[in-house]
């Protein structure tokens, strides 16, 4: 069998795994907080892995990869970034979060956010939020397309709008199936799978071992790769190590598509147990992929496309079966961000912004009909408007992170805060990042990644600082 044969076979047999979980799951979502929350019922093991996968998408094993191969040992900043947002996240968010919207009886991440406003203010800030979440998540999604698409028709000889439209129709049909349950499971597995791909994968070995893989970076880098400062000094150094924690730290905060994992947890027990194998997970693949960029820049210097660098080094040190299992791991790294974050999507249109009360028998149809009007939007955009996945990601990633995470850390640290000055919060962030996004120096410096959160958190504290307290009950 041929490589692309054997790679064909592959992923028809872990879609079809992958489908018949979406059947599975459709028996347990009977309702509304079944299809969007899983009925409150995850475990360690799914949170964990599901959370991971779907923080990390194909930005991880293509995107970080690639970093790595083009700006060296600097990239490990973002890897730093990247675990100190998750024990942020696991071990002060979660618990805040899981007590405060089983408290309230929250279906969404949005239900959290609009805890405490009233009136016009409300309505506005419900609007807002559901409008941030459709953009930001449909940008993001279409990174995902764009993964898919590019591993299919580099893999087969498709089109890429061929591609983008069999990697969009099969997350849509499990998505569609089981909702909240299909997600999470199938997360959970494709997550196994990206963390055994970053353990496989002995790109430092093929350099000759930790020796040689320092003697061949000498080799091949340029100052400024082999430095951690990016080979810059003071202010500028600075600005290097800041951002790069910043984009895996600060905007963690404010993701719904992770944010709803804690809300589903099954009770304190499965939260401690998860934070362990979620902090495993994230040494294992984020580092693993720096590494790989690194080795990749070894072995094959002077790359056209720094993003294929993954492809690249599974063809060339594995055989064809093995081969085909690791480009199902991409695949995998793309549709547990993808699905998740379809499901966030369609509960902004399904839920917040009230449609499932319009329509109280038809809750689960407009439910679904959501994540296909979702999924038209993004390959739509992956088609026509077609960019970087790693700029575009990390764009989606900075808007969501600016708009929600100061909102989220206030309200969970027990702060007030008024309707109109959530609102102005959420815009600013959110504004912000979109404008910094277009900036000459854009993607990925210090103001991008940093700038908006600050900005949205500086409109919050002044109204909530004497408000808070030591945080919601059921915080410790």
């Amino acid at each position: 069998m041929d490589r692309s044969g054997a790679v064909l076979v592959t992923l028809v047999v872990y879609k079809l795994v992958l489908i018949g979980v979406g059947i599975w799951a459709a028996r347990r979502s009977r309702n509304e907080g079944d299809f969007f929350l899983g009925g409150r019922e995850l475990g360690p093991w799914v949170a964990a892995i599901s959370y991971s996968s779907s923080a990390s998408s194909a930005w991880t094993l293509l995107g970080m990869s690639g970093v790595a191969y083009v700006i060296g040992v600097s990239a490990l900043w973002i890897v730093l970034g990247t675990v100190i947002g998750m024990l942020v996240a696991w071990y002060w968010i979660a618990p805040r979060l899981m007590a405060f919207s089983r408290e309230h009886d929250h279906l969404t991440v949005t239900d959290f956010l609009l805890h405490g406003s009233a009136g016009r203010a409300r309505s506005l800030l419900a609007l807002s939020i559901s409008l941030i979440v459709l953009v930001s998540f449909v940008f993001y999604v279409a990174a995902q397309f764009q993964g898919a698409g590019n591993t299919f028709a580099t893999t087969f000889e498709l089109s890429m709008r061929e591609s983008i439209f069999l990697g969009a129709a099969i997350i849509l049909v499990y998505t569609l199936l089981g909702g909240f349950w299909a997600v999470s499971v199938t997360d959970t597995i494709q997550g196994l799978l990206m963390a055994a791909t970053a353990l496989l994968l002995p790109a430092v070995l093929a350099c000759g071992g930790p020796e040689g893989f320092a003697a061949g970076l000498r080799a091949v880098s340029t100052p400024a790769q082999l430095s951690l400062s990016g080979g810059n000094a003071g202010l500028v150094a600075a600005g290097i190590v800041v951002g790069g924690l910043a984009v895996g730290a600060v905007n963690t905060y404010g993701q719904p598509h992770l944010l709803v994992r804690f809300m589903a947890l099954r009770d304190g027990r499965a939260l401690r147990q998860a934070r362990v194998i979620t902090l495993f997970w994230y040494l294992v693949v984020f580092g693993g992929m720096a590494l790989l960029g690194l080795a990749g820049h070894i072995l094959h210097p002077g790359l056209a496309n720094p993003e294929t660098v993954f492809f690249v080094l599974t063809e060339s040190l594995f055989p064809t079966l093995l081969g085909a299992v690791l480009l199902a791991a991409v695949l995998s790294a793309i549709m547990s961000t993808a699905d998740s974050q379809l499901l966030v999507a369609a509960s902004a249109v399904a839920h917040d912004l009230g449609l499932d009360r319009r329509f109280p028998r038809r809750v689960m149809l407009v439910s679904r009909l959501s994540v296909a009007a979702v999924v038209a939007l993004a390959v739509a955009v992956a088609l026509y408007l077609p960019e970087r996945i790693f700029d575009r990601v990390l764009f989606a990633w900075v808007a969501l992170g600016s708009a929600f995470g100061p909102l989220v850390f206030v309200r969970l640290a027990g702060g007030t805060v008024t309707g109109t000055r959530a609102l102005g919060s959420v815009w600013t962030g959110f504004l912000l990042a979109v404008a910094l996004s277009l900036a000459p120096s854009a993607p990925g410096d210090i103001a991008e990644r940093l700038l908006p959160f600050v900005a949205a958190l500086a409109v919050l504290l002044p109204g909530a600082r004497s408000r808070v307290s030591a945080g919601p009950p059921g915080a410790g």
